[in-house]
Parts: C-alpha cells; sequence; structure tokens
C-alpha cells in the first residue's frame, strides 16, 4: 500500500527555505548535512509528512493546483499563527478566489509558495 512520504516544494533558495519552514512547523533536517540543492524536513518530535525543499527554477504559480493547508485549532489560534509565521518571513497573498466568511488565510512562504493556514474549528 503506497503513501504519502514527502510533500516536495521547489524553492530558489534552499537555505532560507529551510530556515522558515523549519521554524514554521517545528521541523528539523533528515540528514546532519544539508546540500544547496535538496533537503528533507521531518518532524522533530517523531512521525509524519516530511516536506522536502528542492531547487527549481520554475516560477512561482499564483494559484497553484498543490499547496500545503496548516490547521488550527480554532480561530484565535490561526490568527497567532499566521501573525507567526508572518513574523518568520511569510507574506499575505492578495487572493482573488477567497468565498464569503472564508475559514482559511492564504500565505506565501519565503520563496512564494503558497500555502493555506485553516481555521478547523468552523468545520
Amino acid at each position: 500500500m503506497l503513501r504519502v512520504g514527502s510533500v516536495v516544494l521547489g524553492v530558489s533558495d534552499v537555505r532560507r527555505a529551510t530556515a522558515f519552514w523549519t521554524e514554521a512547523l517545528g521541523y528539523v533536517p533528515r540528514e546532519e548535512e544539508t546540500a544547496d540543492d535538496w533537503v528533507v524536513l521531518v518532524p522533530a518530535d517523531g512521525p509524519g509528512v516530511q516536506v522536502a525543499l528542492g531547487l527549481s527554477e520554475s516560477p512561482v504559480q499564483e494559484h497553484p493546483r498543490v499547496h500545503l493547508d496548516l490547521y488550527a485549532a480554532d480561530a484565535a489560534e490561526q490568527t497567532a499563527e499566521v501573525e507567526r509565521l508572518v513574523s518568520l518571513g511569510a507574506r499575505h497573498v492578495d487572493w482573488d478566489l477567497y468565498p464569503d466568511d472564508p475559514d482559511f488565510v492564504v500565505l506565501a512562504d519565503t520563496e512564494g509558495n503558497r500555502f493555506c493556514v485553516i481555521d478547523t474549528g468552523r468545520n
């Protein structure tokens, strides 16, 4: 049976992206030595989906077909996490596809990759 092992993000600066995602998710590099073109990040506290960062020259997609959804327990945690992620270098995205009263906030990481912070308390 197959399972998801890693979600891979293309980045233009692997070290900068590593610094952002390790702080954002509490992940650590899987290998002691990291390369300038590839790193696999794993949860520091045990098993979970890995996030791999690979050097890419492809442009960032304005409306990516694949992205990360990060879950917050409620609106207060969502707000706090969005603020924390922005302080780490993420930026708000002027998302033209928001529905009325969205339960998600669209951000971009330091490389421009879009991701969402979702208030799961509304589901």
